[in-house]
């Protein structure tokens, strides 16, 4: 019998984030199943048993190729870990304004289709906020990302781009965010994540720090909901791996913040079982 062959969609070497230590951890898990592909060269499918986005980290600067990705996967019937339609969904935050309407509390946004300084006044009143939080709805790693305060100007690089608006929630770097990860739709492990002092962005690469936490009752029933709401949506079954990131608010309600569900971080050094659960999820899709 041939051993099987995973494709693993990975950046550009041009990409700045580093990615060696997860790199590391998928090669440990499936071993010489794992072959890795940069997302942008990826062309000819037919020799893999399944093919994963869990690396193609960067792909939202370039959504011209990335969406005619998924068409491709589509149109050949490619065996992926998460289904092609989740993906192409989770690609825009637009659905959070989808899930919103279906009950799960997120934080809120404006959506903006052209930011410029009206819009923000705009929503400074509507949030009654002095601070708010500018970001793409296609984006990843707080790329474009921006805390702006009243007297900001509009950053260049966004200006008369569509974006989303929120409130500034303090608690992110009084409390932090959490994240859950569930494999094959089971529970796994969460972290809480913290911005450097003075930040807000809880990523690595802007020196936010993570630690393994067990989860708040109230985290751990948005999450399920959210999953649930999610696979109601999209007509979908349980997905081989999801992160749900979720901040509590100053009067103390989790509200979702976004949904991984195409390559997030998984953090797989704090899980219990060293990540044996997410590699059999992706087994299992085979």
């Amino acid at each position: 019998m041939n051993p099987l062959r995973i494709a693993i969609l990975c950046p550009t070497p041009e990409y700045e984030e580093d990615w060696s230590h997860i790199r590391t951890d998928y090669a440990r898990l499936l071993g010489n199943n794992a072959i890795f592909i940069d997302w942008t060269k990826a062309d000819d499918f037919g020799g893999f048993d399944l093919v994963t986005p869990l690396l193609a980290w960067g792909y939202p600067r370039d959504c011209r190729r990335w969406f005619a990705l998924l068409d491709r996967l589509e149109a050949e019937n490619v065996r992926v870990s998460n289904p092609v339609s989740i993906l192409r969904w989770n690609s825009d935050k637009a659905y959070l304004a989808e899930l919103d309407a279906a009950g799960i509390p997120s934080v809120p946004t404006i959506w903006c289709p052209l930011l410029d300084r009206v819009a923000l006044e705009d929503a400074r009143k509507s949030f009654n906020v002095e601070t708010v939080i500018v970001k793409p709805p296609i984006s990843g790693g707080a790329d474009g990302t921006f805390r702006l305060n009243r007297d900001d100007s509009v950053p260049d690089s966004v200006a008369d781009q569509r974006m989303m608006i929120q409130p500034y929630l303090p608690n992110i770097a009084e409390e932090g965010e959490y994240s859950l990860f569930y494999f094959a739709g089971a529970f796994s492990h969460s972290i809480l994540k913290r911005p450097a002092k003075g930040d807000f962005r809880v990523q690595e690469q802007y020196g936010g720090r993570e630690e393994a936490i067990i989860a708040p009752d109230g985290a751990l029933l948005l999450a399920q909901q959210a999953l649930a709401a999610t696979a109601k949506i999209n007509k979908s079954g349980p997905l081989a791996y999801a992160r749900v990131d979720i901040l509590r608010d100053g009067n103390g309600v989790f509200r979702l913040m976004e949904l991984e569900l195409i390559e997030p971080s998984l953090f797989l050094r704090f899980a219990p079982d060293a990540g044996a659960a997410f590699a059999q999820a992706l087994v299992s899709r085979l």
